[in-house]
Order: structure tokens, then sequence, then C-alpha cells
């Protein structure tokens, strides 16, 4: 069995009503998550610098043996492990992870020892936003409107980070994210049709704009 054989529909906690369709539906890197959520790679280059450090003190000591060298395998040790255990963690939240998009609403199924499915009204998004890297793989982190409150711990990886007073709950890691976020953006104004919904971009080749979603 996979994480979703009991659902009736993946991703979803139950069939859909009537009227109501899907539109996408897609999951994280797991690879991009374990570097942009979990920070693998600020994690090896610390590793990284207390190994030349362990080294250059090894050195100083003066090195007779493998002994003299304790300390740098020690280093790499835990460095691996600590890397390996973040990517695994990466990994699992990955695969329990499926994000679905329909013509009324963003569900985020998520959770790998509690699972749990998150419904986002479209009429209830104000923004979508969009950061997108080189890969142009991304995140689309969502700003709620109304007084509905979504605890940061309960949504975290798919959280937007440092906003932990008014949580964003955050699509993470996707392959094509300028292109979900786009998706996203015309079915809210399909539901909000005297709206607008404006969609931030943030990206190392684009710099820092404001583009407005408009409707196909």
């Amino acid at each position: 069995m996979t994480e979703h054989d009991y659902e009736p529909i993946p991703g979803l906690p139950g069939l859909l009503p009537p009227g109501e369709r899907i539109v996408w539906q897609g999951a994280p890197d797991w690879r991009v998550l374990a570097r942009r959520a979990y920070h693998t790679r600020a994690v090896t280059a610390y590793f990284g610098v207390l190994g030349v450090w362990a080294v250059v003190a090894a050195v100083a000591r003066g090195i007779h043996g493998p002994a003299d060298l304790s300390g740098v395998a020690l280093t790499a040790m835990f460095g691996i492990i600590a890397v390996g255990l973040l990517r695994a963690l990466a990994w699992g939240a990955a695969r329990t992870t499926l994000y679905t998009l329909t013509n009324r609403r963003v569900v985020l199924r998520i959770g790998v020892a509690f699972p749990k499915c998150i419904n986002l009204p479209l009429a209830m998004i104000g923004t979508v936003g969009l950061a997108v890297q080189g890969d142009r793989s991304g995140d689309i982190p969502l700003t709620l409107v109304g007084e509905r409150r979504l605890g940061y711990l309960a949504l975290w990886p798919h959280a937007r980070p440092w906003h932990v007073a008014a949580a964003q709950p955050m699509l993470r890691a996707l392959p094509d994210a300028a292109q979900v976020a786009s998706l996203i953006a015309r079915a809210c104004l399909e539901v909000q049709p005297g709206g607008q919904v404006a969609v931030p971009v943030t990206s190392a080749a684009q710099g820092h704009g404001l583009r407005q979603a408009v409707a196909a």
C-alpha cells in the first residue's frame, strides 16, 4: 500500500462534490526540498568548516599516526549522519505530500507521522507568491484573507519561513513553480471575477518585481 491508497481520490479527504474538478496535482522535488527547507547545503558547509579546523588542529599538534586524525574522522562521520538524516526527512516529507488545485480550492495533503489535509478555498486566497530558483523550481506562498488562521508548526515545512505569527501555507520545491502559480492565480480570479490576485515574483534571474495575474 502507498500513502494514498485509502483515499477515494489521492490527495483529497473525500470525493469531489458536483461541479468541482481537479485542475492540477503535484508534489515537491525531495532534493530541492532538502536544500531549501532542510538546509542540507548549509549543514554540509558547517561540517566542512569544522573538518578543516580539525585538520589544522591535527597538523598543529603533529600527525604521527591514524589516531591523530580521529577528530577529523569523527567530524566527517557526524557530518555524513546529519546530512543523511536531513535528506531522509526531506524524502519522507516529499513522498507523503500531495498538493491539489481544483476550481474551488487548494488542498495540501501533508504530514509524515500524522497525515492531514488542509483545505484552502480559493475565495480566501488574496496573494499568490512566487519564488523561483535558477533551475525553475520554486515555492508558492499563499496569503489568506479573512479571520482564519493556520498554525506555523502544523504547516511546516509547508509554510513560508519567518512568518510565524501570521503563517502562510506554501507549496514547496515544485519543479515548475511559475506555471503552477499562474494556474492558482487564474483559478482564484475565476471564483472572484471582480477581484485581482497579485503575484509577486522573486528569482535570482528576474530580481524583484510585481506582476498582475490575469484570467485566460
